[in-house]
């Protein structure tokens, strides 16, 4: 279960104070309701389960069309969020040190009877804000402790028009913002759009990208039209957005919290929006069909209220190196964790098994041998898998509770692939899996996108929780940082990784954007000849991405590597851990190379992978503890092969202490990795030197 913590609270508790022309009634009940501690009730999530803190309704207005602005400033001072009311329209800007990340633009939302609101006729009801400093301990994570340290502010407004009360809440971290909107009146909503806008300044690039294609920089209104006949169309990009402001800025647009309503995307818009910035604008897009696949089209998405939309969320740097650093923004936005017990839930390190029983009893002693956490049965372990909605009966090639007997005797425990056709009665089928001794079950084909999806998605989480699995969901799935909520669901696919087997140039830019969302299956391939990148590259993967699931030598075999003196990558994939108590970058330039270092106890991993021109970067150590040497075991890439698989990986080991900067060379497509332990506790984990991996 998630442990919490509070430190110095600041106006922990709201503050209510009354806008102009608000009655001194309407300012008391809302303070009362406010004092009472009251929960607005979402079904799955409340209010205050989601945002931490209670939040207020209350039923007398203002008749102003235009107020002074509220302003949500993080504790540093770095990040301001500002909600106006202009002409009674609400529009939201955002800086960062005094520099504009979003011009004024325009938010709501679009209700099935033609309602608009926050686009005219906006009334305040009452203003609240506060402080909140606390921490609390992730199942798993990029760090052991995680601080929830920002101010929200909350406009609680109504709709002239149509009497529909509702509130908009913005919260400023140091590490970024976020803005949702909650409809407060008890009953049933149908919402048909989201008004959300986001108008970026001049000469901005994004990197526009969708279901698993590469990233391409463009501007915002020049998203390509995609889409097929039976997918939503038009000039869009999927969330995680990366963004890179002329005035040097870095930023990610994400959600958090996304629970019975459809998965966001941005589309492109011409001639639109608040303010200034024409050409600059993005709309937020609320899918109406499953990516990917054909399934039920929902235009429109009803819920029972009070009820709040996703989090729309900047996570923000001055380097493009904060965006990894600062990723949990996304999770602090999310609701905490739902579990009473979460022992069960272990992160680890996962080998793909070939589909017979040799092959799964091989693949438990390769684990063994690696130090490797679990086995997997991909697609076919129980038949074809677009036509066969059976998953309970292996096919005749697998004696699955022998292997899974021979696993579990070993320590190592066993994941089963399961098209989303064979999963139409999770409950049954886990609790099968769960008496089998099975330790975590892969999802495949979950394209979600509609509001039925997402549900589907969380419901197949709390299903696979009740009976003590892990779940990997693949394909074109993207996160909304509910792997907080429910720990078990502890990676998902949504990337462009090593099944299309791309280049070193979109293997860098994935931490800046895609990862910023959540944790991601890449599949990572040492070994591969179909790799466009050196193996060392492949070996950065480990620490630059954040993979508490992590699927190792994919497309391999235990006997490629039967021969360990010639993989010296082997030692490193070994020692290397999947979750983190301290995380950082060390450097990194957008679309260039990337260099993050982990740590799990004294311990720490370094990873760095380059784009496709060959560079040397300086790397300073100064993240290490003080006053204490450390022995480097170095992987480095040799001598630039033919092709970058071709090019060998070379291990070195010296002493290093956190005033050492070391020049870090990588081929073209190349990496380099260190593990840096204390001399006093230093093991050998050099390996031999290797030639190319043939």
């Amino acid at each position: 279960m998630e442990a919490s913590a509070s430190g110095n609270l600041s106006g922990r508790r709201p503050t209510t104070e009354r806008p102009q022309g608000l009655s001194r009634r309407g300012l008391l009940m809302a303070a009362a309701v406010t004092a009472g501690g009251a929960v607005l009730d979402f079904g799955d999530v409340s209010v205050a389960e989601a945002a931490n803190t209670p939040m207020t309704s209350t039923t007398s207005t203002t008749s102003a069309t235009s107020m002074t602005p509220i302003t949500a400033t993080s504790p540093d001072g770095t990040n301001r969020i500002t909600l106006s009311l202009v002409g009674g329209a609400l529009q939201w800007s955002v800086k960062r040190g005094g520099r504009t990340v979003l011009n004024p633009s325009a938010l709501g939302l679009v209700l099935s009877d033609g309602t608009e609101l926050g686009t005219r006729d906006v009334s305040v009801t009452s203003y609240q804000h506060w402080t909140n400093d606390s921490t609390w301990t992730p199942v798993f994570g990029r760090n052991a402790m995680i601080r929830d340290h920002h101010q929200e502010m909350r406009w609680n407004l109504r709709d002239g028009t149509s009497g529909v009360n509702f509130s908009v809440q913005l919260r400023a971290y140091d590490t970024g913002v976020a803005l949702r909107c909650v409809l407060l009146d008890r009953g049933s909503t149908t919402i048909s759009d989201e008004l959300t806008t986001w108008v970026f300044p001049d000469n901005t690039t994004i990197y526009s990208a969708r279901d698993e294609d590469a990233y391409s920089p463009v501007a915002p209104d020049a998203i390509p039209y995609t889409g097929t006949s039976s997918t939503d169309n038009g000039n869009l990009s999927d969330l995680p957005l990366l963004v890179t402001l002329d005035s040097g800025l870095f930023a990610t647009v994400c959600e958090s919290s996304r629970v019975n309503y459809p998965r966001s995307m941005v589309s492109s818009v011409t001639g639109a929006g608040a303010g200034s910035g024409v050409g600059n604008t993005l709309k937020t897009y609320l899918m109406k069909k499953s990516a990917r696949s054909s399934g039920t089209t929902q235009n429109t998405t009803t819920v029972t209220t009070p009820f709040a939309t996703p989090w729309r969320v900047l996570v923000l740097g001055d380097e493009a190196g904060d965006l990894i650093d600062n990723a949990e923004l996304v999770l602090n936005l999310a609701p905490a964790c739902a579990l009473p017990d979460t022992s069960w839930i272990k992160p680890g390190k996962v080998f793909r098994c070939e589909l017979s029983t040799a092959a799964g009893t091989q693949g438990v002693d390769f684990a063994v041998a690696r130090n490797l956490d679990y086995i997997e049965y991909d697609a076919g372990w129980y038949g074809p898998e677009f036509t066969t909605t059976d998953a309970t009966t292996p096919i005749s090639a697998i004696d699955l509770p022998a292997v899974i007997n021979y696993a579990t005797s070993h320590g190592i425990g066993v994941f089963l692939y399961v098209n989303r056709i064979a999963a139409t009665d999770p409950d049954t089928l886990f609790a099968l899996y769960k008496s089998w001794g099975v330790a975590g079950i892969k999802l495949g084909f979950i394209n979600d996108g509609t509001q039925a999806m997402t549900n589907q998605i969380i419901a197949w989480a709390k299903t696979a929780a009740k009976h003590e699995l892990l779940i990997d969901m693949h394909d074109d799935v993207r996160s909304w940082g509910y792997e907080r909520t429910y720990p078990n669901w502890i990676s998902l696919e949504g990337v462009r990784g090593n099944e299309q087997f791309p280049t070193a140039a979109n293997n860098v830019l994935l931490p800046f954007a895609r990862n910023v969302g959540g944790p991601m299956d890449y599949t990572i391939c040492y070994g591969q000849s179909r790799d466009r990148t050196t193996n060392t590259h492949q070996m950065a993967m480990a620490a630059v991405y954040y993979q508490p699931l992590n699927f190792l030598y994919w497309y391999s075999k235990p006997s490629a590597y039967a021969n360990a003196a010639n993989w010296p990558g082997l030692a490193w994939f070994d020692a290397i851990p999947t979750t983190w108590d301290e995380s950082t970058t060390v450097a990194a330039s957008l679309g260039e190379y990337v260099a993050v270092a982990r740590r799990t106890g004294r311990t720490w991993f370094l990873g760095a992978m380059n784009n496709e021109n060959a560079r040397t970067i300086p790397l300073p150590l100064d993240f290490l503890d003080s006053n204490t040497s450390y022995t480097a075991t170095i992987y480095a890439d040799g001598t630039a092969g033919t092709t970058p698989y071709a090019t060998p990986t070379v291990v070195s080991t010296r002493t290093v202490t956190s005033a050492t900067t070391l020049d870090v060379t990588m081929t073209s497509a190349g990496g380099q990795t260190m593990i840096l332990t204390p001399v006093s506790t230093a093991t050998d984990h050099s390996g031999q030197q290797q030639g190319p991996g043939l």
